[in-house]
């Protein structure tokens, strides 16, 4: 069973029909009783760094999420936005992040390049992890974003893709997982990674 977090700034339907389709059951909450009981948390997210943040202080969800993520090391996986959020800070707002993960968040070159990235990229994986555990080869992802993750330490990045330059698409520090793409758009490479989260 996963526990998809409501707080009013995620695209909860299409994630839990992907989890639906692969077998994986799911609730979408926002009540802290569930969430304490959460084996395994999915943090959505779509749109404004600053709207999401506000969001999920409004949610009043940071402090039980921050016990179960950091105190017991329930797996979580940060999606889009959700993944933007488990940072420090981000280029697009004022407002600061969880800090779960040392990083900021940073925005593309508009000088150079078409924001927002809205494309499939292979991702070059920088190390071993259970997401890509069995993937099927030259894993494709879909992504839409105008702002990218950028972790301080190297060891937290778990892949790259390219747009211009090369970029993080995804992060990982023990319990704790963020992707760029959007896994649940992602066809059999999505519910590859979906399932291996399911299976932590």
């Amino acid at each position: 069973m996963i526990t998809i977090i409501n707080y009013g700034a995620g695209n909860i339907k299409s994630i839990q029909n992907m989890l639906k389709k692969i077998g994986v059951e799911s609730i979408i909450s926002n009540n802290i009783s569930e969430i304490e009981q959460a084996k395994k948390l999915i943090l959505p997210g779509v749109g404004h760094f600053d709207f999401g943040m506000q969001q999920l202080r409004k949610s009043g969800l940071i402090e039980v999420l921050s016990k179960k993520v950091l105190q017991d090391k329930t797996p979580l996986l940060g999606i889009c936005l959700g993944a933007q959020m488990l940072g420090n800070n981000s280029e697009e707002g004022t407002e600061k992040g969880l800090g779960w993960i040392d990083m900021e968040v940073v925005k593309f070159n508009e000088n150079t390049l078409t924001v927002p990235h809205m494309n499939w990229n292979e991702l070059k994986l920088k190390k071993t992890s259970t997401l890509f555990k069995d993937m099927y080869e030259n894993p494709r992802f879909y992504f839409v974003h105008s702002f990218y993750m950028q972790p301080k330490n190297d060891v937290d990045t778990l892949c790259t893709a390219n747009y211009g330059t090369d970029f993080t698409a995804a992060v990982e520090k023990d319990n704790i997982y963020g992707v760029q793409f959007h896994p649940e758009k992602s066809h059999k490479f999505g519910m590859k990674l979906l399932e291996n989260f399911a299976g932590i």
